[in-house]
């Protein structure tokens, strides 16, 4: 047994030796935001205001960490979670984008949400070089590594969901006349600007369109407005309660369009329920995750293991509500990032992890939904499936469709 020891003990030794000799390897990089034990992730949330009904993805991610956080981090290291509210009012995500950075010391910003909030702290970002992971916007702005290479966005852009809609009507609707309402702002520009791009020559298939403002009270005019215009396909690009008004008026009016609804509004707890259940029929729209409402997953491990999460760590989340899965999955791919880095958790490796993402898939994503990034491809999703609302649940038909969208359409 000595002999063992000793043996043992020189082996320490030996292996003490070999580690002091090549330096690199147990060389630890940080930078503010990231020690031996935590690393600091700032997020910026409309937890009021207008488009307060997002608010929930921020606690599901606060939610996700604290799973983490159980399970013993992140190559052994606690995240620290810090999430404001900026009433989704861009100057108040300035102050908060400010106040993480400078004040708390964040490594980074993951999933701020909105295109204007974004847009308002983009520069900023990219002059501290100061992480602004995953944007929680489609905006096709937050995929320029040339101009921002601070900031990427995660889900589908816009432009990229536009021309997969476009594909789709092309090939059964060829002849269809097409209204769009819209929100008047980047997100509702991109996506109508990807849906005429994908039409190509016959983008005079658009017959009406018709904006509004995030903060109007009402939107009935816009829709009676493109009811009289005589088409027979209706696109709603809006936020959750544009949408629910929306759905509701063209309901109450009799139209009976073919519906296309923008991904980001297709909750059923806080768009079709409002909207009335049996206004929201027959709507179409795009998933790129898995929906806890499809009857379809019901027996599926990974949605399964979701509900379990949701009773434990979120009990009061409501698990009908498609979000509560959105923010779950933004923050499995952050903490993929997070596992990449290793113990070399500078800002720029952060970002040099984040564009070598290679066919990352968590198994809330739909079967064949990838996420890909390089240096100079900043888009990690530009797939998507098609659904359609049956009155109760979303029910996924067709194949998977790619619509990416040419770097040159990035500025």
């Amino acid at each position: 047994m000595p002999g063992r020891r000793r043996k043992l003990a020189a082996l320490a030794m030996l292996a003490a030796g070999a580690l002091a000799a090549t330096p690199a390897l147990a060389e630890k990089k940080y930078d503010p935001g990231a020690s031996d034990t935590e690393i600091k992730i700032g997020n910026i949330m409309p937890y009021s205001g207008p488009a307060s009904s997002y608010g929930v993805i921020g606690r599901t991610e606060a939610a996700f960490f604290r799973m983490i956080n159980d399970q013993g981090g992140i190559n052994g290291r606690k995240i620290n979670f810090i999430s404001y509210d900026d009433a989704y009012s861009p100057p108040k995500a300035i102050e908060q984008a400010r106040k993480l950075v400078e004040s708390d010391e964040v490594l980074l910003i993951f999933q701020a949400l909105g295109t204007p909030s974004n847009s308002a702290i983009m520069k900023y970002m990219n002059a501290k070089k100061v992480p602004q992971l995953f944007v929680a916007s489609g905006g096709t702005k937050f995929g320029d590594p040339k101009n921002f290479p601070w900031t990427m966005g995660f889900q589908p852009n816009y432009q990229s969901e536009g021309r997969i809609y476009a594909k789709y009507i092309l090939d059964n609707f060829p002849d269809g006349k097409i209204a769009v309402f819209w929100q008047n702002d980047d997100a509702g520009k991109d996506q109508f600007k990807g849906l005429k791009d994908g039409l190509g020559d016959k983008a005079g298939m658009i017959v009406a369109d018709k904006s509004y403002e995030v903060s109007d009270p009402s939107i009935d005019s816009q829709i009676v407005a493109l009811h009289d215009s005589g088409a027979d396909i209706f696109f709603s690009w809006a936020a959750p309660k544009g949408s629910a008004q929306a759905i509701r008026k063209v309901g109450e009016l009799g139209w009976k369009p073919k519906f296309f609804l923008a991904n980001t509004a297709t909750s059923i707890a806080s768009v079709l329920k409002p909207a009335g259940l049996e206004y929201a029929k027959d709507i179409i729209s795009t998933a790129y995750l898995k929906d806890p409402t499809d009857p379809t997953w019901d027996k599926d491990p990974a949605v399964i293991a979701w509900r379990a999460f949701m009773d434990k760590y979120y009990p009061d989340g409501d698990k009908t509500n498609a979000n509560n899965l959105y923010g779950y999955v933004q923050a499995e791919a952050m903490a993929q990032v997070l596992r990449q880095c290793g113990d070399n958790l500078t800002r720029d490796n952060v970002m040099k992890q984040a564009a070598s993402l290679k066919n990352f898939h968590t198994d809330l994503m739909l079967p064949g939904i990838m996420v890909n990034t390089s240096l100079d491809d900043y888009f990690p999703i530009e797939q998507m499936q098609l659904m359609r609302f049956n009155g109760q649940a979303w029910e996924l038909f067709g194949d998977v469709i790619t619509g990416e969208v040419g770097h040159e359409h990035s500025q």
